[in-house]
């Protein structure tokens, strides 16, 4: 038998550390850089060296080379059809003068020098052979050309967006008088079957009386009803469309603080939220859009520093997946994940890179260098948007005005940013577990207490497996009764539960009192064990009677006006809002507390009432036998002896009240929000991962981080009952010698 048993504990052991060592290589990946090598090099014809654009398609297997000269150079990256050119004619005589490519579109804005603007789509397509062999195929399709503005000027900076309804497009024509900055705006026309008809020009807008300064760049925002316009003084202006005109929003200057405050480069991050800028130092920032209190409006403000680069930036490619991006300047490339402000990648190359792109998966990027040579990596980085940071900083998302810990692992576009701060989830297992033990703690003990040294043994063999068999009820029946009994039951009985929470105990107090001061003459007349019959009838009328007494209580202190009537009324679930500046909500942490509380009870009740009841007999009856009454005996013997045990039972309890996972998921509305409010929900790690693991992707980044999840959650436990198990030892020490 002790060999059997000695080997089922090392297989319990073995198993545990099993399971941690499964879990901590399901997280390692999380922590992993970026991881980046050379695929191949190709060497380019002549007319590369006038390449204005790089782009590529999803798959990585025919990137092209786009010029002004309106020249596409599609090369063929597997080496069998070499390189394709198909050449775009200006409409007239009037060359290209500038160019933008949008590459989650295949889009190319061309501008000319008479300040027309004429829109390039790029169609890729896979076509399969008779033999299965798969091949990407590209065709150029054109729209027809639209005048920007009356002036027939070069254009030297182009930028478009489309919205379900709308296309905006930006640009700075040099004119005779200096750059002028001209927005044109179309609109979609719905066809006769109502199917999307063609864009028609709705208007043309002059922006130049809104700049101060000579503006060298234009940009449009994701919702085509702005437009972001850069100097060469450094200051960026924002303008926004509203009642058929463009106000300035802002006007704000990136490199304020540097000795040299020009803006070497400014583009756009995936979503166009965010615009990442840099000096001509080499410094890197990155400027997002949020609403701000103050002005009452969107504004742009300063959100990450990345380290600086040598120089000025040389090109910028950013990611089609996630807030990637890749800057580089000379021989010096970076990779960088704006969320976090981490340098995934970096390194010192051989060349010097003068334009780059990351293919639409973000596992391929393309360089083109100085001596027209075409350069491909595989990338492999599948959790930038995890590390330290991540779960455990406070960090600056998109939209907002100061650095937060979220948890939102998931959103209604590609262009979501995921906040995956496990700080909310850490504190809401916390909170759940503090207001458990709240209620559950001093009902527990009160009742070992009473149950072991003062009720009637005869009634103990009653109570105590009544008491256990409460612990064999489903935690999925309790968060149902819940969720659909309790909640519903206290919302709008909160003044009556907080008169019984205080009546009742007060009532106890007081007959315990009166009951203690009376002549032994009449205490005589009820046997020892038996002064709960005596209690109960008075405790159910109390009970009764303050529960009736909320609504007083309610009229008197809890009086709102009503936002709808503007009436005076008596609602708590208004009051408390108006009065403390948190929300109310059905089911909040008060219900889990009682709800999960009265799960841990039975567990605490049990091994508290096993621990007093087994301090040696001989010490009780000493002390009684010395004159001591039986509240002086367990105050000063039995619980101090029991202390060991009734700790145990207090950790074990937490345990049982920190991963509880069922209650939580009924019982709130599961918000990870960070307030002690007790009339707000929230979200615990356990009720986290049981929630979003069957939707996430399997290896994916929130896959992993709820493994991360899980591990902080077991250590967690491992160190509050780690930490039980010394302060037990150190009581059973101390108190070992009592009597």
């Amino acid at each position: 038998m002790n060999g059997f048993i000695k080997v089922g504990g090392m297989a319990v052991i073995l198993a545990v550390f099993g399971i941690f060592l499964f879990i901590l290589l399901q997280i390692f990946p999380l922590f992993r850089s970026a991881q980046v090598e050379p695929v191949k090099t190709v060497t380019l014809p002549e007319e590369a060296a006038r390449a204005a654009v790089l782009g590529v398609d999803e798959w990585s297997e025919l990137p092209f080379i786009a010029s002004l000269s309106g020249q596409f150079h599609f090369i063929d990256l597997s080496g069998e059809n070499g390189i394709l050119t198909q050449t775009l004619e200006p409409a007239g005589t009037a060359a290209f003068t500038a160019l933008s490519y949008h590459q989650a579109t295949q889009d190319i804005l061309f501008g000319s020098a008479d300040g027309k603007v004429q829109r390039v789509h790029i169609h890729y397509k896979p076509e399969f052979s008779d033999e299965g062999t798969r091949r990407i195929n590209a065709e150029l399709s054109t729209e027809a050309p639209i005048a920007m503005s009356d002036e027939a000027a070069p254009i030297t900076s182009i930028d478009s967006q489309d919205s379900d309804r709308t296309r905006l497009i930006v640009a700075i024509q040099q004119t005779s008088s200096g750059p002028r900055v001209y927005a044109l705006r179309l609109v979609r026309k719905r066809s006769f079957i109502g199917g999307p008809g063609k864009f028609e020009v709705k208007g043309r807008y002059d922006l130049t009386p809104f700049i101060k300064g000579v503006p060298i760049e234009a940009f449009v925002n994701i919702s085509a009803d702005a437009a972001l316009v850069a100097t060469a003084e450094g200051t960026v202006t924002f303008l926004n469309f509203k009642d058929d005109a463009f106000h300035v929003y802002q006007t704000f200057r990136p490199f304020d603080d540097l000795e040299d405050s020009a803006i070497a480069s400014m583009d756009f991050l995936l979503g166009k939220n965010s615009l990442c800028f840099t000096a001509q130092d080499g410094s890197n920032r990155i400027y997002s859009l949020y609403h701000s209190k103050d002005e009452g409006k969107l504004q742009w403000g300063h959100a990450k520093t990345f380290p600086a680069l040598s120089g000025p930036a040389d090109f910028f490619a950013t990611s089609l997946r996630n807030r990637s991006f890749l800057l580089g300047s000379g021989s010096e490339i970076s990779l960088r994940f704006s969320t976090t402000e981490a340098v995934r990648w970096s390194a010192t190359l051989d060349f010097a890179p003068r334009l780059a792109i990351l293919n639409g998966k973000s596992n391929r990027f393309l360089l083109l260098d100085e001596a027209d040579r075409l350069h491909l990596y595989a990338l492999d980085d599948p959790h930038p948007e995890a590390g330290y940071k991540a779960f455990f900083g406070k960090i600056r998302y998109e939209g907002q005005a100061e650095p937060a810990y979220v948890w939102q692992s998931s959103g209604a576009t590609d262009e979501f940013e995921p906040k995956l701060s496990l700080i909310p989830l850490i504190f809401g297992s916390l909170k759940g577990t503090l207001y458990a033990m709240i209620f559950a703690v001093p009902i527990a003990l009160l009742a070992a207490l009473y149950t072991s040294r003062f009720l009637k043994p005869e009634l103990k063999h009653f109570i105590k497996p009544i008491m256990e068999i409460m612990a064999s009820l489903p935690s999925v029946v309790l968060g149902f009764l819940a969720a659909l009994w309790l909640a519903p039951l206290i919302e709008d009985k909160v003044p009556s539960l907080l008169m019984v929470i205080i009546g009742v105990p007060l009532v106890v107090f007081i007959l315990g009192s009166i009951w203690t001061r009376l002549p032994i003459d009449y205490r005589i007349w009820l046997r020892p064990g038996w002064e709960f019959a005596l209690l109960l009838p008075f405790l159910l009328v109390g009970v009764y009677a303050f529960w009736q007494l909320g609504p007083v209580l309610e009229r008197t202190l809890f009086v709102v006006t009503d936002p709808d009537t503007g009436k005076s009324i008596a609602d708590f679930r208004l009051w408390w809002p108006q009065a403390t500046g948190t929300s109310f909500d059905q089911r909040n942490s008060l219900v889990v507390g009682f709800m999960m509380g009265f799960a841990v009870i039975p567990i605490i009740f049990t091994i508290a009432e096993d621990a007093l009841s087994n301090v040696p007999p001989s010490l009780v009856s000493g002390s009684m036998a010395l004159g001591a009454s039986r509240w002086q005996t367990t105050a000063r013997i039995v619980l101090p002896t029991a202390l060991p045990g009734i700790f145990s039972a207090l950790m074990i309890g937490l345990g049982r009240a920190v991963g509880e996972t069922m209650i939580v998921v009924m019982a709130t509305g599961n918000t990870p929000i960070q307030e002690w409010n007790p009339f707000s929900g929230f979200r615990a790690l356990s009720a986290n991962i049981a929630v979003e693991l069957p939707e996430a992707p399997q290896h994916g980044t929130l896959y992993r981080t709820l493994f991360l999840g899980a591990m902080v959650l077991f250590i967690l436990t491992f160190c509050v009952n780690t930490l039980a198990e010394i302060v037990r030892q150190r009581l059973r020490e101390k108190y070992k010698s009592v009597g």
